[in-house]
């Protein structure tokens, strides 16, 4: 894996329930100290819609679990409990969050995450 390279991932959930490709470059990561991502400790990258497709699964169908503004749909699977994406809509409009530690074939060890203040906002 090059890092800085724009590349379609598979990723998805624990138990293979969800599953989606995303194109994306993990070159530009973060983690987040907000109470949520302090807890669960993902590794996120964000795609525009068109960059994101649902493969198996229905974003209706899976748990959906907001706090604070409620400006992020945090969805897990109903089955093992892993939220795999997020959504939320910004200043640019719709938004995905991938959990890079779901993506198939990537080594987080070689990242370098820029740590966001979440807690603060």
């Amino acid at each position: 894996m090059v890092m800085g390279e724009t590349k379609t991932y598979a990723g998805g959930c624990h138990c293979g329930k969800v599953r989606y490709e995303a194109t994306t470059d993990l070159a530009q990561v973060i983690t987040c100290n907000c109470s949520h991502c302090s807890m669960r400790a993902p590794i996120l990258t964000f795609v525009p819609p068109e960059q994101f497709k649902l493969v198996c699964g229905d974003e209706a169908e899976l748990g959906d679990y907001q706090f604070n503004k409620k400006n992020i749909h945090h969805l897990f699977c109903q089955q093992c409990g892993v939220e795999s994406f997020a959504w939320g809509t910004g200043p640019s409009g719709k938004m995905y969050a991938l959990n890079v530690r779901c993506l198939e074939g990537v080594d987080v060890s070689a990242l370098s995450p820029m740590q966001v203040d979440g807690k603060s906002r």
